[in-house]
């Protein structure tokens, strides 16, 4: 028996160019992002969300009951949570280096890449495949460590990992092996309406 888990990411905290650290409000995109209700979803019988207000409004949004899961909130980002990055890069300028190139790092007192791809790991390997099917709102750094984790990847590949707000990634078990499928979810054209910058985005579905 196969086990899939869908993972969508939520909206960020702030579309801007200076996005916070954590679960922040959201502003202009971030809001137009939380309303793609008319998203395609692949079928599934339990649906999980990381415990933040984003992943909550994400939920909402797309009219999932999505029950909250700690094992998928996303870094603790310590004494950074709710800053801005630039004033970090500012403040902090080694330890911010040096959080982008050692994933055992933690200047922020808080958890490190690598722990967090621990804890990922270990979430996963506790999933039954009598479940078959689960699809889960969540963190874009909860997405990169499962990818790490199902790609066998070393943690400094986590940066390397790309993941948009509404986009998914499908990981499938069988016979103790995972397989990765990306796609994408994108806001319904409709609602891109007066902002140029989401005007170029096509309405994208996940599929199944």
């Amino acid at each position: 028996m196969a086990l899939r888990v869908t993972m969508l990411c939520a909206t960020s905290a702030a579309v801007s160019d200076d996005p916070v650290f954590g679960d922040g409000a959201l502003t202009g995109r971030g809001r137009r992002e939380d309303t793609a209700t008319e998203a395609v979803l692949p079928p599934y019988s339990l649906a999980l969300r990381a415990p933040s207000a984003r992943c909550a409004r994400a939920a909402a949004a797309l009219s999932i009951a999505a029950t909250p899961e700690n094992a998928l909130r996303d870094l603790d980002y310590g004494s950074w949570y709710g800053r801005p990055r630039k004033a970090i890069m500012a403040e902090d300028p080694y330890g911010f280096s040096a959080w982008l190139t050692d994933p055992d790092a933690a200047p922020h007192g808080g958890e490190s890449i690598a722990r967090l791809c621990r804890r990922t790991a270990a979430w996963l390997s506790s999933l039954s495949a009598d479940t078959e099917r689960i699809l889960t709102i969540t963190e874009a750094a909860i997405i990169r460590a499962s990818l790490v984790h199902v790609l066998s990847a070393p943690a400094h590949a986590f940066w390397h990992l790309s993941v948009p707000p509404l986009s998914a990634v499908t990981l499938t078990m069988r016979n103790g092996c995972w397989n990765a499928r990306t796609g994408c979810m994108a806001i319904p054209q409709q609602q891109q309406s007066a902002d140029s910058s989401a005007s170029s985005v096509a309405p994208l579905l996940v599929r199944p």
